[in-house]
């Protein structure tokens, strides 16, 4: 799905670059001035510390582009069949429950660390280098849980090897329409959504950003792309700015609540 949603991306980036080339350019603007980025963007600065750049100062905020909402997963060995039997399972069991995720810091670990604040459950976090041997463990039962995109776990779920217990989104997903919400689950305020939006330089010209959202959102909005982003597991988007820079801020204060509270520090 990443690599389709970049792809994308990369076509947007040549049209606005050529179509905005004469306004581009010049000390304090770069040539090529629209960049991708990921969810990550948001919880960076609680996990590296001081980075070279203020992800709110150094940004103009122009569109979402789309959304991926993370489903908790779980291995069809596990006794809990739905998310309120795996929280109750594993306040009564503080530590057997393993989760894995693909890497230290990474959304799917700050997945894991998000769940058990919510609930004061206790589970094992153990990591993986990358979520395909995080999905090998988990089909192999060395694992009990771990947090997938849809489209990475849906051809297991379909086959019946892992169980879909929630999906952490607003909304049901179209693919998965019988598998809840969290908050639907009795879980209220897990949502955790793998996002990827486009960023323009500090100062960017309204302007502009307006005529890059308005592109944007005229492509993001056609039942064609709709179609293909959903197939690729990526809910279309194409909001306004403000709502943009919103949802960087909002995740920051969380991401950054969940990680001082659970002590995550990269090696």
């Amino acid at each position: 799905m990443r690599s389709f949603v970049t792809l994308l991306a990369g076509t947007m980036l040549a049209m606005w670059t050529a179509a905005c080339w004469p306004q581009a350019g010049g000390p304090n603007f770069p040539a090529r001035p629209v960049r991708m980025a990921f969810s990550s963007h948001a919880s960076n600065p609680a996990l590296y510390g001081k980075l070279p750049f203020d992800i709110n100062k150094d940004f103009s905020s122009i569109t979402l582009v789309g959304s991926a909402p993370m489903v908790v997963t779980a291995s069809p060995a596990l006794p809990a069949k739905t998310l309120a039997e795996l929280i109750e399972y594993a306040r009564s069991r503080p530590g057997a429950v393993k989760f894995g995720s693909s890497g230290v810091g990474t959304p799917v670990h700050l997945a894991g660390e998000l769940m058990m604040q919510l609930t004061g459950i206790k589970m094992v976090h153990v990591p993986y280098k990358g979520i395909a041997p995080a999905m090998t463990a988990i089909l192999a039962g060395e694992i009990e849980i771990t947090y997938v995109a849809v489209l990475t776990g849906l051809q297991h779920f379909r086959a019946g090897k892992l169980s879909p217990l929630a999906v952490a989104g607003r909304s049901r997903y179209p693919a998965l329409p019988e598998v809840p919400t969290a908050a639907e689950a009795g879980l209220n305020g897990y949502e955790i959504d793998f996002w990827y939006a486009l960023l323009g330089p500090a100062g960017m010209p309204a302007s502009l950003v307006a005529r890059i959202q308005r592109d944007a959102a005229a492509i993001l909005t056609t039942p064609e792309m709709k179609e293909s982003l959903l197939a690729q597991g990526c809910i279309a988007a194409g909001g306004r700015p403000e709502e943009l820079s919103a949802l960087i801020r909002s995740d920051y204060e969380l991401w950054s609540k969940v990680i001082k509270t659970a002590g995550v520090k990269l090696e």
